[in-house]
């Protein structure tokens, strides 16, 4: 019998342990071209995009990692890249715009 409630005890103290932190209400997400740390370039040789497995290119005007085939920015905020494919921007409509407008003129 002692055994069992050991084991009782034992689990209760176990679930004190676990609790779950309380959720924070989510803010806007911070601007990565204003991040306050900065990316270690180094880590591009670790790195590749999620969804194509390619290499990425890292742009410090705008604080991003580049996928250029798939035409994605990755954000990097606070020196951490953000690689959820879904917080990426797509790029390539931009590119093509800059290049018709150079072309026009």
């Amino acid at each position: 019998m002692l055994g069992l409630a050991a084991c009782r005890i034992g689990a209760a103290a176990t679930r004190g342990l676990l609790h779950t932190a309380p959720r924070r209400a989510a803010a806007d997400p911070p601007d990565p071209a204003n991040s306050k740390k900065r990316f270690n370039p180094e880590l591009l040789q670790f790195l590749v995009c999620p969804l194509s497995h390619k290499p990425l290119r890292y742009e410090e005007s705008t604080n991003e990692l580049i996928n250029e085939e798939l035409g994605i920015a990755y954000p990097i905020i606070d020196g951490m890249p953000n690689m959820i494919p879904q917080d990426a921007r797509m790029i390539q409509k931009e590119k093509k715009q800059e290049e018709s407008e150079e072309n026009q003129h």
